[in-house]
């Protein structure tokens, strides 16, 4: 991988996460970046780095796991992300390869403590699944796994006016196209875990 082509991941991945109408998927990570612009930026030489150290997939995988650990995407700045992110990367990698597990340890703790219908409960606010969230008790990968088993995204996207929702939102939205997940598998998982509890 060239440095510009790191440079180039970097700006898909931002617009991808930051912007409505923009899909890294569908636009297969084409930017208009110009080679020009890229010369005159100061932290290329972390981008020649970069490219040296980590091949395209994981290239990738580095972007996404910084602005998916951001509480905020659009203002993740690329000197946070020089400076911190190989270790968010790192967590991200250890919890994407344990993802069965830590969905089990954080679904033990989410239902253990609450009954489902009062998990995804909105009337009153926030939602207790979304204040775990925000609190860092669950990862956003679990919170897309509950999506594609309880389908609550579009629910709260309808009864919660806020800006702080509005930020998840997006940003559990844009991440989804990156998990690759037998639904089923942590269906089944939910179910047993739900069960037990009750």
């Amino acid at each position: 991988m060239m440095p510009f082509d790191a440079y180039k991941t970097y700006l898909a991945l931002k617009n991808h996460f930051t912007k409505d109408t923009y899909d890294y998927h569908k636009y297969a990570g084409k930017t208009r970046a110009s080679l020009q612009s890229f010369y005159k930026r100061k932290d290329r030489f972390w981008f020649e780095k970069l490219s040296r150290s980590k091949t395209e997939e994981e290239v990738v995988d580095f972007f996404v796991s910084n602005f998916v650990s951001s509480d905020d995407p659009t203002n993740l700045w690329i000197g946070n992300i020089i400076r911190e992110g190989e270790d968010t990367y790192k967590r991200w990698q250890k919890r994407n390869q344990s993802l069965t597990y830590f969905f089990k340890q954080e679904t033990e703790n989410l239902f253990g403590e609450n009954k489902v219908d009062d998990v995804f409960d909105c009337s009153k606010g926030h939602p207790i699944i979304l204040k775990k969230f925000l609190t860092g008790k669950i990862s956003p990968e679990t919170m897309i796994i509950y999506d594609r088993i309880f389908g609550y995204l579009n629910n709260f996207d309808k009864k919660l006016k806020d800006p702080v929702w509005e930020t998840v939102s997006l940003k559990l939205k844009k991440y989804s196209s990156f998990i690759h997940i037998d639904v089923f598998h942590y269906k089944k998982i939910c179910k047993q875990i739900i069960l037990e509890e009750a």
